[in-house]
């Protein structure tokens, strides 16, 4: 266990990769080496670390059942990988994807788990402007959707009646000005979809 975090460190180091969250933790979850990227990230010394349960970054965003496929998986000897959100200490969050190993010895039983971490906050804050504006965009449509049905029944109605043909040249002129009425009210829809689409694309821009 020595050697593979004596190797760790010189990984780190000042002449490796500076962008790799490395921990060990036993079979509890209990943190026993943090690499410095690790404390750095999570805002905690490594005496802070060291000795304490994972869990001590957990930002409560994951359901149980997340855990217990992670759980589950580690403990059957496999590699378990996902995006997990963690809290640091100041209460800020922030996104990893986790890879875990455990780490078997002689007789085949696993005695701790090897995780290796890179940031993804880019990633994850890409995801979710995608998804903000999938959402405004959906709402919007629903909204014209609902408010071009009005005009465009109107016009299908007075285009069924001139079909008809009026009785008399009074009602063609008053089927005429609805007519004309509701194309005006299906171009200022038309307008007002272009200019919200419009401030929707700038925002996300």
């Amino acid at each position: 266990m020595k050697n593979l975090e004596l190797l760790l460190d010189r990984s780190t180091d000042d002449t490796g990769d500076q962008n790799v969250i490395c921990s060990i933790t036993d079979l509890k979850g209990i943190i026993t080496y943090a690499n410095k990227k690790f404390c750095e990230i999570s805002g905690y010394h490594e005496n802070e670390l060291i000795g304490s349960n994972h869990n001590i970054i957990n930002s409560s965003y994951h359901n149980r059942d997340f855990f217990k496929h992670m759980w589950r998986t580690i403990g059957n000897g496999k590699i378990w990988q996902g995006e997990v959100r963690n809290k640091s200490k100041d209460g800020t969050y922030y996104w990893v994807d986790t890879i875990i190993i455990p780490i078997i010895n002689d007789k085949g039983k696993t005695h701790h788990y090897f995780s290796i971490r890179t940031l993804i906050n880019e990633k994850k804050e890409a995801e979710a402007k995608k998804e903000r504006q999938a959402q405004e965009l959906s709402l919007l449509l629903h909204q014209v959707s609902h408010q071009l049905r009005q005009p465009i029944t109107q016009i299908l109605s007075i285009t069924n009646l001139l079909h008809e043909k009026p009785a008399n040249k009074e009602d063609f002129e008053k089927l005429i000005t609805y007519l004309k009425s509701s194309a005006s009210l299906l171009d200022n829809y038309s307008r007002i979809l272009t200019r919200d689409l419009e401030i929707i694309k700038n925002n996300y821009n």
